[in-house]
């Protein structure tokens, strides 16, 4: 399995992050851990983790900070039209891959071990440290990267095992943007989202 077969699926983790800004960030990764285990557990069906996908994961995470973040320099350079097909094209990008990580990997022989933040006053930026274990297998470290917005905590990158979720697709992006432009690379990524609808 590939390093960002890992991350996504790890991701998952997160799924129904019932956020609210007065609770600590890691007692929300704490506190819903358990749920998502239960999910995998009981259902691996790809839709039915498409659908839980879909209705827990996306209100939690920044979808547009991400994608920015992402896109990196180039993001100054793209039209409004541009922007809105970038970051709707790396959120399914995003999901279906998280989707076929968890159908594959995650399982309910999974625990995870969340470090405490000290969230200081008017702080709105925080790293959850959290240690996924598996019975026979090496733990893996993730930090979760997550900004106080509008009232509640949302996650902008996912940092396992030093490997930065959005520092990664930032070189291929790059990459791609300088071979055919920003349209060049929403067709790719477009390509890319009809190629894992077909499984």
């Amino acid at each position: 399995m590939t390093t960002m077969a890992r991350i996504a699926g790890c991701l998952l983790l997160l799924l129904p992050f019932a956020a609210q800004a007065q609770t600590a960030p890691d007692a929300l990764v704490r506190t819903t851990v358990n749920e998502v285990l239960d999910v995998i557990k009981q259902n691996k069906d790809r839709q039915t983790l498409h659908d839980l996908a879909e209705k827990k994961v996306l209100p939690h995470f920044d979808f547009v900070a991400m994608t920015r973040l992402a896109v990196g320099r180039h993001w100054r350079e793209a039209s409004e039209s541009q922007k809105k097909a970038l970051e709707n094209g790396f959120r399914s990008l995003l999901v279906s891959t998280y989707v076929t990580a968890l159908s594959q990997s995650a399982n309910a022989n999974q625990t995870v071990e969340v470090r405490p933040v000290g969230v200081k006053a008017g702080q709105d930026d925080v790293t959850v440290r959290t240690l996924v274990k598996e019975p026979g297998r090496q733990s893996i470290a993730i930090d979760y990267r997550m900004a106080l917005g509008t009232g509640d905590w949302k996650v902008y990158d996912v940092v396992v095992e030093n490997l930065s979720l959005v520092t990664n697709y930032r070189g291929s992006f790059a990459s791609e943007i300088t071979r055919s432009g920003i349209d060049g690379l929403i067709k790719t990524i477009d390509d890319k989202n009809r190629k894992l609808a077909q499984g």
